[in-house]
């Protein structure tokens, strides 16, 4: 894409800005983890098949089920308000992130249903079909026609996707098997949610926002191939629980531990700086409070250290969990991806606790 594409635009002329109109934007609109397990805590008494290889009991990216011996589909779906002005690119980092939990589950993506949720008194037509435009393109990208969808009239904009893909059942990659010694491999750096923050606020510099556009816009495409690698034992993404929470859940499916190395996580330029001057999600103090109790801290992480590991991403970055003997085969197939960033971050641990801890 050409690179004026992706300067912080000016609001359109023939409406308001499209982060004035989210109470929230991106994966930080989740509801809180605490909040959510109160809420799920009684609705999981259905009968569940043995089709159903992946289901809710792992709190993992994608619904799975088996159709054959050699095929089962993956279903999943994500929605959320914009994180960004540019209508295209609000579209763009909506659809990356949906077709995202696809990968995260080792499948292929085969086709999308979009999910539209436009106030229509307030945004013109020509804006919403701009969003609906820049979810088509990151699905041309992935080569899967958009088949369908639902539309409702809303306060907020709203837009996603139900995505849909295939994998061999035998190559599925849960959250919940990682095993103890296992190196943990990030795909992409943190910072999203401080970046979104700063852009809220008229903070984030048009250098930030090339790269915070260039981070959410690119498809987690290593999925496939390092589901292919008989040493990669786990997957998932990073989204909106931030790198904290679904390591905590990586942790809780092995009944183990998982150990971080501070240093060692990659991290957006300038983010660290924008998270200190205040550029900080309101979702990132809700993560925290939702699963603090269960991470140990040094006695000198500071404050702006805590929002970045609890900063909620946006289409956030594959996080991998292989044996040691893998690690060099995981980083070649996220360098063969164009994932340069990527990075090996910390291990699963002994201890049955469920817990995290960052050194």
């Amino acid at each position: 894409m050409n690179a004026d594409a992706l300067t912080a635009p000016a609001p359109a002329a023939a409406g308001p800005r499209l982060t004035s109109l989210s109470h929230g934007g991106g994966c930080g609109c989740k509801i809180a983890p605490g909040v959510l397990s109160e809420i799920l805590r009684n609705t999981n008494k259905m009968p569940v098949p043995p089709q159903l290889l992946v289901g809710l009991d792992t709190a993992d990216d994608a619904a799975v089920y088996q159709l054959t011996d050699d095929i089962a589909v993956i279903a999943t779906t994500d929605f959320f308000m914009p994180i960004v002005d540019d209508p295209y690119q609000s579209g763009r980092i909506a659809a990356t992130n949906a077709i995202s939990d696809v990968y995260a589950m080792g499948g292929t993506p085969i086709f999308a249903l979009a999910l539209v949720g436009m106030p229509i008194s307030v945004l013109s037509t020509e804006v919403i079909g701009k969003i609906l435009e820049g979810g088509e393109s990151v699905c041309r990208e992935a080569g899967i026609p958009i088949a369908g969808g639902h539309t409702i009239d809303s306060v907020e904009a709203i837009y996603g996707l139900v995505a849909l893909g295939v994998v061999h059942p035998k190559k599925i990659k849960r959250n919940s098997d990682a095993q103890v010694g296992d190196q943990l491999i990030l795909g992409k750096p943190l910072g999203v949610g401080v970046m979104s923050a700063a852009l809220k606020k008229g903070q984030l510099p048009e250098a930030g926002y090339k790269q915070m556009i260039a981070v959410t816009t690119k498809l987690n495409t290593p999925g496939p191939d390092l589901a292919a690698l008989a040493g990669v034992h786990a997957l998932t993404d990073v989204t909106g629980f931030g790198l904290a929470g679904h390591a905590l859940e990586m942790a809780r499916g092995a009944q183990a531990d998982v150990a971080i190395d501070w240093a060692r996580v990659p991290l957006l330029p300038g983010v660290r700086e924008l998270a200190a001057q205040g550029a900080v999600t309101g979702a990132s103090g809700r993560n925290w409070e939702g699963y603090g109790a269960q991470v140990d801290l040094p006695p000198d992480f500071s404050a702006t250290d805590r929002a970045l590991l609890t900063d909620p991403q946006t289409s956030g970055g594959l996080l991998v969990s292989c044996a040691p003997s893998a690690v060099a085969e995981v980083l070649a197939v996220f360098a063969r991806h164009g994932f340069g960033a990527a990075t090996q971050i910390g291990e699963i641990v002994p201890g049955g606790r469920g817990r995290l801890t960052l050194r």
